[in-house]
């Protein structure tokens, strides 16, 4: 791979990593897509890091799940649809919408609840080997 397009990889996985620790310490923002994304920059530029995501003690097991099965863990599922709740929540009183507006975010909100909540939960295998 050119170096320049591996740098690219790399600095848009550490981006994606700073957004998953934002999104960690903020209840709006999601966390764990920033992570999947990161290890896939990762994945396309630097083993070594993209092994320290996957064998990372908090993290690495949710994302080797999802990579090998596309599984999300039951409170993970919980946490997100809890998430997507509250953000309809804000999203009416906030914006108090028309009811076409209305149903059509609650329709597309639920259709991204009814997609989590139907991925396997079978948990992760081995670690990933470190190169």
């Amino acid at each position: 791979m050119h170096a320049g397009r591996r740098a690219a990889y790399i600095v848009l996985g550490f981006f994606f990593v700073a957004l998953g620790i934002i999104g960690a310490l903020l209840p709006v923002m999601p966390t764990t897509v920033f992570l999947i994304l990161a290890a896939w920059s990762f994945g396309k530029s630097s083993p070594r890091l993209e092994a320290w995501m996957l064998n990372h003690p908090k993290f690495g097991p949710v994302l080797r799940a999802w990579r090998e099965n596309g599984a999300i863990p039951r409170k993970a599922k919980w946490l997100a649809c809890g998430g997507i709740a509250l953000g309809y929540a804000g999203f009416w009183w906030g914006a108090q919408p028309s009811w076409w507006l209305g149903l059509l975010v609650a329709a597309g909100m639920l259709a991204c609840a009814l997609w989590i909540v139907t991925r396997p939960e079978q948990a992760a295998a081995r670690p990933v080997d470190t190169p």
